[in-house]
């Protein structure tokens, strides 16, 4: 018997295939429906997964041959208070256009393109950690209604489905709202989040492994700042994941 979530699903995939061609959104010329996020196989090849090797803290991808793990020098300069961050995909071509269209213009249809990408890399690494929570990274009240969505919250409930790890919105908060972090250097961004979070009152957590996930890394200063309240209110380990990642090193001390 279908389920209903699976009677919502395709409902959900009828309706979009009548506002939109089953047709690749990015390019518009190949063949592609809902259930491909309608993303076509050759804007798909263009995918970069992170592989190693890789700096052990940030999960910045490097080129070359490295016999054992390594952190680059980024990480040894600054003080980051998530255990590790990884990311599955690079920052680039149509995963890039993908998430600013996902975010800045509501084009939910790149949802499962990018959530399957988070999904296959994330997947077996946190069924090995056996984490306890997944923590999506919030947006200021003022944000999310400017947006109507999260699309953090949204990546992480696709993620939480996927490893059967719950999902907690509501433990975190954005108490600031701050500038965009776009055209910041490095050590702008880290300041412009100082303060920016909080837990909820009165929740406190004992020990857990705490998964915090955002849809880009960059230079690290969103999530270690969450990750430092986190860590506060009693987390035994914050790790981070992010559909993507900025793979250049210039990225990150540069806008």
């Amino acid at each position: 018997m279908t389920s209903l979530g699976q009677r919502c699903a395709q409902g959900w995939e009828a309706v979009l295939g009548l506002i939109y061609p089953h047709n690749c959104q990015l390019c518009l010329r190949e063949a592609a429906g809902p259930k491909e996020g309608f993303v076509g196989p050759q804007c798909w090849s263009g995918v970069r997964f992170i592989q190693p090797p890789f700096c052990e803290r940030c999960g910045l991808p490097y080129p070359g041959d490295f016999s054992g793990p390594f952190e680059c020098a980024n990480c040894q300069e600054l003080e980051f208070h998530f255990t590790r961050a990884r990311s599955a995909v690079e920052a680039r071509g149509a995963v890039l256009e993908a998430i600013h269209r996902y975010k800045y213009q509501r084009a939910l249809w790149f949802e499962p393109f990018l959530a399957d990408l988070l999904i296959r890399a994330a997947q077996p690494e946190l069924t090995r950690e056996a984490c306890h929570v997944i923590v999506p990274v919030p947006l200021h009240p003022r944000k999310q209604r400017e947006r109507d969505f999260n699309q953090a919250a949204r990546l992480a409930d696709c993620l939480g489905r996927a490893t059967g790890i719950p999902v907690n919105k509501a433990l975190l908060r954005r108490v600031q709202f701050t500038m965009t972090q776009t055209k910041l250097s490095r050590d702008d961004r880290a300041e412009n989040m100082r303060g920016a979070f909080a837990v909820a009152p009165g929740r406190r957590l004992q020990g857990e492994r705490v998964v915090l996930l955002d849809d880009v890394f960059t230079t690290g200063a969103t999530t270690s700042a969450c990750a430092k309240v986190l860590r506060s209110a009693g987390a035994g380990e914050v790790s981070v994941w992010t559909v993507a990642r900025g793979t250049r090193i210039s990225q990150l001390a540069m806008p």
